[in-house]
């Protein structure tokens, strides 16, 4: 168990480094090379590859052998995946869109979507940017009620999706892998 909560945790660790380097990284290579370091092989994230390691590390902890069988797993880990994106599941106070401290409007604030030039988590929904607009609007409280109501609203809603999503999973585990997925925060 202590083997899988380390493996989890540099995973976690590995991926948050890999993401927090990118912007700097960018920054860092005007023409191409820099510094006379050839290839600029620095820049060359892909998320796609990364989440194929992470799912064949997955696939190591539940002890699926059989590929039809995590097949039908994986599917169903995507769709939790998705659902707790959508739902804000997992992010702190600044991961839905809001600009924290000293974020406000202004350039910084229109870059990224939204997202107050983040360019790291969720698409922030349509009732969550009116609420944002409503916000920076200095809104009345009226209408900052009113918003914040279909927000909750629509976030009840993903919720229930991500409820759905893990039931679905937990269907096709057997104990040990429900308890792989639980240390995994896939299910509650």
């Amino acid at each position: 168990m202590k083997t899988l909560e380390k493996t989890i945790t540099l995973c976690g660790i590995a991926a948050a480094l890999l993401i927090s380097s990118l912007p700097v990284n960018a920054q860092n290579q005007p023409g191409g090379q820099e510094g006379g370091q050839g290839g600029g092989q620095r820049g060359n994230f892909d998320p796609a590859q990364m989440r194929q390691r992470m799912m064949e590390r997955m696939r190591e902890q539940f002890a699926v052998k059989d590929d039809e069988e995590w097949k039908i797993i994986s599917e169903r880990i995507e769709k939790v995946s998705t659902a707790r994106r959508e739902s804000g599941s997992g992010f702190g106070a600044f991961g839905r869109g809001g600009r924290g401290p000293g974020g406000g409007s202004g350039q910084n604030a229109s870059q990224g979507g939204g997202r107050g030039g983040r360019g790291f988590g969720p698409q922030p929904s349509p009732e969550e940017e009116a609420l944002q607009k409503a916000i920076d609007d200095n809104a009345s409280a009226e209408v900052l009620k009113a918003k914040l109501a279909k927000v909750r609203e629509a976030r009840k809603g993903s919720e229930e999706k991500l409820k759905t999503a893990q039931a679905e999973l937990k269907e096709v585990l057997n104990g040990k892998q429900e308890a792989v997925a639980v240390l995994m925060g896939l299910l509650p």
